[in-house]
């Protein structure tokens, strides 16, 4: 059975928030056993926030969290990273009320993550394995989770735009395919979308070396890492949304157009119907084929 994960040297980093544009510094801890993620303000006395969607504060082109008041900002990159590499423990001290967006994407922290290790606690992991299927819907976004005995990610994307069209990604999700297939895709943007942006408040540390941008008909910046690196980006998003869940996950997750709202609305749902899931310390099945990330049809989904 497999035992639970926290990393086994700190490691730190530093940058820029996207939507604050403010100097931020990051650093990693190990954790002791049953800790889960935690958050840690240091700007304010070491304030804990755990990574759990209880906490949720909102969704709005990024995922936040907030307790008793005290929020944090665009934590799915991370959330990701550390879901994604098994770390189940881990302390995270920030200095700001966002993380630093770095080259909008999961890379450099999957780099950290390499540099800290791991080491394996005596405390048995818990898996949430979904029994039943449960979905979602909002207009044409619709997610669903469905029983698996891995943890696979089905992602179908499209922009009506030139320079996208319908991208559809499907993983099976473990550090090695997570840092291969989805880390380095970047977040993206559209020039049309800035100015109402700025005016929210957002978008602020945004830049060509953060972002990938888009103005009505091309790429304003590249080249791509992938050639579908959009739909490789929104996937790594859910999987960072899908971290609040709290506990690694058994299942099969497709989202068609969905978003941070969907997600975290879905996580939701999950945990307060104990009908749909069970918690269980069996591991994932050894020997289950992992489909490699393919462009696949729109009508897949459907």
């Amino acid at each position: 059975m497999p035992s639970q994960l926290t990393i086994k040297h700190p490691v730190e980093i530093g940058g820029t928030g996207l939507h604050t544009a403010v100097q931020c510094h990051l650093r990693l801890l190990p954790a002791p056993a049953d800790a889960g993620i935690v958050f840690r303000r240091v700007d304010l006395d070491n304030f804990e926030i755990e990574a759990h969607v209880r906490n949720v504060a909102r969704v709005s082109y990024a995922t936040s969290l907030m307790k008793q008041g005290v929020l944090l900002s665009t934590t799915e990159h991370l959330l990701a990273a550390l879901y994604s590499c098994g770390v189940d423990n881990v302390y995270i001290e920030l200095d700001a009320l966002e993380l630093p967006i770095l080259d909008g994407s999961a890379k450099p922290f999957i780099e950290i993550l390499d540099r800290a290790g791991t080491h394996r606690l005596r405390r048995q992991r818990r898996y949430i394995r979904v029994v039943k299927p449960l979905e979602l819907a909002d207009g044409d976004r619709r997610i669903g989770i469905y029983p698996d005995d891995q943890f696979q990610v089905h992602c179908f994307v499209d922009y009506n735009h030139p320079a996208i069209g319908p991208q559809e990604i499907e993983l099976n999700v473990d550090r090695e395919s997570f840092s291969r297939d989805l880390a380095p895709a970047r977040t993206f943007g559209f020039v049309k979308d800035f100015a109402e942006l700025q005016a929210m408040g957002l978008i602020r540390g945004g830049s060509l070396a953060n972002a990938l941008v888009l103005d009505d008909t091309s790429l304003l910046n590249g080249p791509l890492r992938f050639e579908d690196e959009f739909g490789r980006h929104k996937a790594l998003d859910l999987i960072g949304d899908l971290a609040l869940i709290g506990r690694p996950l058994q299942a099969r997750i497709v989202a068609h157009r969905a978003g941070h709202a969907l997600h975290t609305q879905l996580v939701t749902r999950l945990l307060d119907d104990r009908s749909l899931w069970i918690e269980t310390t069996e591991g994932p099945v050894p020997d289950a084929p992992a489909p490699a990330s393919l462009p696949l049809s729109a009508s897949a989904t459907s």
